[in-house]
């Protein structure tokens, strides 16, 4: 018996390895080939969108989404079974997205009828959350992830103020204008900040007084100075990632080197509980 727990343990910890580590062969060729799945299915949800594709080729569609479905299921229980912590992982984001990944498909199997079949379209369009899978396997798009994750403190700051500053334009210019020139109320007016500021300008509404036209010039000038702070913020973030490069054996997120604990699951690295092991066997 306990020669068979052993077994069964070592096979776990082989699958652990491989799905959830890239340092071994098996674990490299694992990430290849489901990068590649990912893409392909997300490629046949966006061609199954055009409607005569869908019409001449909805059984093949149907049983490809099938077979994506199956792996990626597979896949999805493979990671609960093989984790060290389940139900973390189970909550975590990339578990959503996983989850999310292969829910629509799931869901078509208990709604069924022609009054539903709107709605069911409509889950299934949430199959495009598969390609949220691939940030998982890029070390770049961590980086990404941990610069705005350090920067967002900041951001929210920023917004806070950008906040600010679109509710005062769209005050003044709804006293300035009036509900003749089409500013009829404040959200009105707030929405024409926004869509200025943002140099969007849908022309849907402008301002026609000498002052109005002041301001809004204003407001055009100053949303070229408030795009470029939050480039700024994040770029300066991103130059300090850079330098992120220990990863974390238990949900793969890139850390700092000098880092004893994981940002984003906690665990201590390995490295470092061997280190502390060492400085007791010594004293």
């Amino acid at each position: 018996m306990q020669i068979k727990k052993h077994t069964k343990k070592s096979i776990r910890d082989q699958v652990r390895v491989i799905i959830f580590g890239t340092e071994t062969r098996a674990g490299k060729l694992f990430d290849l080939a489901l990068l590649w799945l990912i893409l392909f299915s997300v490629i046949v949800v966006i061609v199954e969108s055009i409607p005569k594709v869908h019409a001449s080729f909805f059984s093949f569609f149907y049983v490809l989404e099938w077979i994506f479905t199956i792996i990626f299921t597979l896949e999805y229980v493979a990671r609960i079974w093989s984790s060290a912590k389940p139900i973390r992982y189970v909550f975590s984001l990339w578990g959503i997205v996983d989850l999310l990944s292969i829910m629509p498909t799931l869901i078509g199997i208990f709604i069924s009828g022609y009054h539903y079949l709107l709605v069911v379209r409509i889950f299934r369009l949430l199959r495009i959350f598969r390609v949220l899978k691939l940030v998982r396997y890029n070390k770049e798009a961590q980086v990404l992830i941990s610069s705005l994750r350090s920067s967002a403190y900041k951001i929210s700051i920023f917004l806070f103020f950008v906040l600010m500053i679109v509710i005062l334009l769209g005050t003044m210019m709804y006293v300035i204008e009036g509900g003749q020139n089409g500013f009829d109320s404040i959200p009105q007016s707030i929405y024409w900040a926004i869509v200025t500021l943002t140099t969007v300008g849908f022309g849907d509404i402008v301002p026609q007084t000498v002052i109005g036209k002041m301001l809004s010039s204003v407001a055009m000038i100053l949303g070229y100075a408030i795009i470029a702070v939050p480039t700024g913020i994040v770029t300066v973030d991103l130059v300090r990632a850079q330098g992120l490069n220990k990863k974390c054996e238990t949900c793969n997120f890139i850390n700092p080197e000098n880092a004893k604990f994981c940002s984003s699951c906690g665990d201590k690295f390995s490295d470092d509980v061997e280190t502390e092991k060492g400085t007791n066997t010594a004293v």
